[in-house]
């Protein structure tokens, strides 16, 4: 499983912190600090699991959620914001977003996240090998 998590947010504290805690636990961390610098590093690196912020200058994160959804929808985007709205909560989850956390980000919070994005990409890629297995005995009984 790729290791690669893409940190979104146009404050240089989070991006920095969120990149060494994430170091620590053995992922590799790319940064972006506004939408459009984060859709350019999606498309290179097509990391699996994003971290984003909701309220950004230009393309904000629930805008990039929904990008990102469209060119693969099996990208997991954690939602972040500073600004405890359910609205945006709803929004987010309404576009697929994996989880959603409140600034300042708890570590216990962010594990969790972590875990159940880790979780739908493996349950994601158990269903796609018995899909396989299931056409594999498909053709072998009907040629």
């Amino acid at each position: 499983m790729d290791h690669t998590i893409l940190i979104v947010d146009d404050e240089e504290d989070i991006r920095y912190a969120l990149e060494i805690y994430l170091s620590h636990f053995g992922y590799k961390v790319l940064k972006a600090e506004n939408g459009e610098e984060a859709l350019s590093l999606f498309r290179v690196f097509g990391p699996p699991i994003i971290l984003s912020d909701i309220k950004m200058p230009g393309i904000d994160g629930i805008e990039l959620l929904q990008k990102i959804k469209q060119e693969n929808p099996d990208t997991e985007v954690i939602m972040i914001t500073g600004h405890g709205d359910m609205d945006l909560a709803i929004r987010s989850i309404r576009n697929d977003a994996t989880d959603f956390l409140l600034k300042p980000i708890n570590d216990d919070a962010l594990e969790i996240a972590l875990k159940r994005a880790k979780d739908r990409m493996s349950m994601r890629q158990k269903l796609k090998d018995c899909e396989e297995k299931l056409k594999q005995l498909t053709y072998l009984e009907n040629p």
